[in-house]
């Protein structure tokens, strides 16, 4: 879908309350929607595969469709793919063109152990789910979680290769979400004003400042790397899901410009072009004033005060 640059305005200018009220309620009827749907999927899998891109907050979505499942009966566990890497072993690991450990692969997943879980959890029996540890970069099966559904309760396998053809192929009866931010604004005169991309990189401009303490030249430098491997290992998998979520709400930008503005014009312009683009941009869209936006708002896991941010 779009947003209208005109009405997005105009309503902040006439009762800003209400549109962030309005804008919150329809991100809520699309949570109810996709809740309803995994629900009625659970008599073919009790498994579901959520992925998508940085900045899309999966975290407060996943969180928000969760809650609803719980008001219909059904209990959810979420697993973070993560926990499913291989010990590294360099001479084993799968490496980029350039030679160098490759840690965003698929390959770098145990896909054997992965979807021998997901048939055992399946049939309704026990899987001890691994940990991996980071800072020693190996999978401890020490602090393995033992996990078995019952009839009312569901697996959410949360990670970048959730939808990948090689998990998918195995376990086409999973549930597919897909979480991405997807609508752009528009003008009057049907010209792109804000990308939906710029949505996420904003959102994670803010956060990685106000959750991190680091600087708008920190994530920006990082940036194009992160969409290489979204290239890579995400976009091309979408179309494998039953649901494609829009994250995107016609506040985003509004609510994210009084956080990410001097961030921005912190920046020397002529780095990064792209942050005069969403200044220029910003300057044509109101701002939304955070006294406005509901609590438990999606756009609370980016510039603070989410009940959802410490999950």
């Amino acid at each position: 879908m779009s947003y209208s640059l005109k009405q997005i305005n105009e309503a902040i200018r006439r009762d800003p309350a209400a549109f962030a009220q309005e804008c919150d309620a329809a991100f809520a009827r699309k949570v109810e929607s996709t809740a309803r749907k995994i629900a009625e999927h659970r008599s073919e899998s009790r498994v579901v595969l959520l992925s998508g891109p940085s900045g899309s907050g999966k975290t407060t979505t996943a969180l928000k469709i969760e809650e609803k499942l719980e008001e219909m009966g059904i209990h959810t566990h979420t697993v973070s793919l993560d926990n499913y890497f291989l010990t590294l072993d360099p001479e084993t690991a799968p490496r980029n063109r350039e030679g160098e450990i490759d840690f965003e692969s698929p390959f770098f997943l145990d896909l054997d152990l992965l979807n021998r879980h997901f048939r055992l959890l399946d049939k309704g029996e026990v899987i001890y789910v691994p940990k991996y540890e980071f800072a020693r970069q190996m999978r401890s099966d020490i602090f393995a979680q033992p996990m078995r559904l019952g009839k009312d309760e569901l697996a959410i396998f949360e990670g970048i290769h959730s939808l990948n053809d090689i998990i998918v192929g195995k376990n086409p009866k999973a549930f597919k979400l897909y979480i991405s931010a997807r609508s752009n604004i528009w003008d009057e005169e049907g010209k792109m004003v804000f990308h939906r991309h710029w949505v996420r990189l904003c959102r994670r401009i803010v956060r990685d400042f106000k959750f991190r303490g680091s600087s708008a030249d920190f994530t920006l430098k990082l940036w194009n790397n992160v969409l290489r491997g979204e290239k890579l290992y995400i976009v091309p998998y979408k179309e494998n899901a039953d649901v494609k979520f829009d994250s995107s709400l016609a506040l985003s930008a509004s609510a994210l410009k009084p956080y990410v503005t001097p961030l921005l014009e912190a920046l020397p312009r002529e780095k990064y072009p792209v942050a005069g683009d969403i200044l220029q941009a910003l300057d044509r869209i109101e701002a939304l004033d955070e006294k406005y936006i509901p609590a438990k708002s999606l756009s609370r896991e980016f510039i603070g005060g989410s009940p959802y941010h410490n999950h």
